[in-house]
């Protein structure tokens, strides 16, 4: 099930699993992919950032893929990410992730790459794989920032073809991006925990790729908006901002995310991996209360009623 130019909808980014002795739990990702799956995402994006890639071995990376991509078993693509300090660190690693049945991989800029190196770089990664190669463009992260004007180069010259987009003020970017290459060339997908998920699909995103540990309300949101609903697409975003707003929150947005996630039985543990910030009663408490506020369950493990 590749991916394309004509991918859209939710990608979900995964966290990866780990049991309380801080172990990868396979197990757990397997119930995790069958969680996500019924929440109705269009697919899976797993070892980002928040998937906590670097803090894995090279052998527990190959085993986190390995799982999530023969769990999934072809039912919605699995998009991998991909982060080296070099193009031949990276290019190794996409094509490790095509050889184990990778969709696609989204791949993090090299540090404080100018904009020739950039180019190169994904036009390398896009030339070394048959599998579509995503850029991955979030500078307070990786502490690169890439133009537009190379985005759409990349677009039109060196066979990328998609963008996660996470360079706040998102909407300016996505314009400026939309203007200089068209969508046939570059299809763009936001981020950000979905904080600004309406303004991204309002100024021409064909979707989101990002962790919420509630996928079910981002692709409610999408559905409305993809079928011309774009007041009941507002209007389910406006409901659900609060915990939109509260999980996506900078250091501890993880330990959040893998709170709820186990909460809501998809996951054994929401163990982490130093170095981490981790929740404190005080603040499972804010979470829980934010959650009841906005007519959600942690108790309820099945996808839940999404209103707007």
């Amino acid at each position: 099930m590749a991916a394309s130019i004509d991918a859209k909808g939710v990608f979900t980014i995964c966290p990866t699993p780990f049991d309380d002795a801080l172990r990868v739990d396979t197990d757990s990702i397997r119930t995790l992919v069958d969680f996500l799956l019924e929440t109705g995402v269009t697919g899976l994006a797993i070892l980002g950032f928040l998937g906590e890639l670097h803090k894995l071995s090279n052998d527990e990376r190959r085993l986190v893929l390995e799982t999530f991509v023969k769990h999934t078993d072809g039912r919605v693509p699995v998009w991998v990410g991909v982060r080296a300090h070099g193009i031949a660190g990276a290019i190794e690693q996409a094509r490790e992730a095509q050889e184990l049945g990778a969709s696609a991989v989204f791949a993090a800029p090299l540090d404080n790459a100018s904009d020739a190196l950039l180019f190169d770089y994904y036009k390398a990664v896009a030339e070394a794989v048959k599998i579509p190669v995503v850029i991955h463009d979030f500078p307070d992260s990786f502490g690169t920032e890439i133009r537009p004007e190379v985005v759409a180069r990349l677009g039109r010259e060196g066979g990328v073809h998609m963008i996660k987009m996470e360079e706040p003020p998102v909407g300016q970017k996505i314009s400026r991006i939309r203007e200089l290459v068209p969508d046939a060339d570059m299809a763009i997908f936001g981020g950000l925990g979905g904080v600004y998920f309406l303004e991204e699909l309002q100024r021409g995103a064909v979707g989101t790729m990002t962790g919420f540990a509630f996928p079910e309300i981002l692709v409610a949101i999408y559905e409305r908006y993809a079928s011309g609903d774009h007041a009941g697409a507002a209007a389910i975003f406006d409901r659900y901002c609060p915990l939109i707003r509260y999980e996506f929150q900078p250091k501890i947005g993880l330990a959040l995310r893998k709170y709820v996630y186990q909460r809501r039985g998809a996951i054994k543990s929401h163990a982490l991996r130093a170095p981490a910030m981790r929740i404190d009663p005080v603040t499972a408490a804010e979470l829980e209360a934010t959650v009841a506020r906005v007519g959600l369950s942690l108790g309820a493990t099945s996808r839940q009623p999404v209103q707007g």
